[in-house]
């Protein structure tokens, strides 16, 4: 039986450890499953991948954090909606992003990122 709330809580651990304590490697170790296949044109499979790929964006936007705003968890797979900011004073961008988890380790992921507008043709925002 897969524990939805278990895999929530993994994503979200990720993600706070890997963007906003700035810890890719460590986030990988404790999380990631060594068979991690990306679907992310930018980043390579593997653990190893995802390490360089968020090392080098971290170096690129030291300030870069993730505002998680949701997360849905259905079968084997986690989607969350954040807010992407590379600095403070940054709109930032809306992203969408999906993990399948095997036994509590993350090994697949997809991702949609989208800016947000300086103006918006309605009144909603993105979250």
């Amino acid at each position: 039986m897969i524990d939805l709330e278990r895999n929530r809580q993994v994503v979200r651990a990720y993600l706070e450890l890997a963007f906003n304590a700035k810890q890719p490697a460590e986030a990988a170790a404790e999380y990631v499953g060594g068979g991690y296949i990306q679907h992310n044109p930018h980043a390579a499979d593997g653990p190893e991948g995802f390490v360089a790929a968020i090392s080098g964006f971290i170096g690129q936007f030291p300030e870069l954090s993730i505002d998680i705003k949701r997360t849905v968890a259905e079968g084997d797979l986690v989607v969350t909606h954040s807010l992407l900011k590379v600095s403070a004073e940054d709109r930032g961008s809306a992203a969408m992003d999906i993990f399948r988890l095997e036994d509590g380790r993350i090994v697949e992921h997809w991702d949609v990122v989208q800016a947000v507008p300086e103006h918006a043709a309605n009144a909603n925002t993105m979250f």
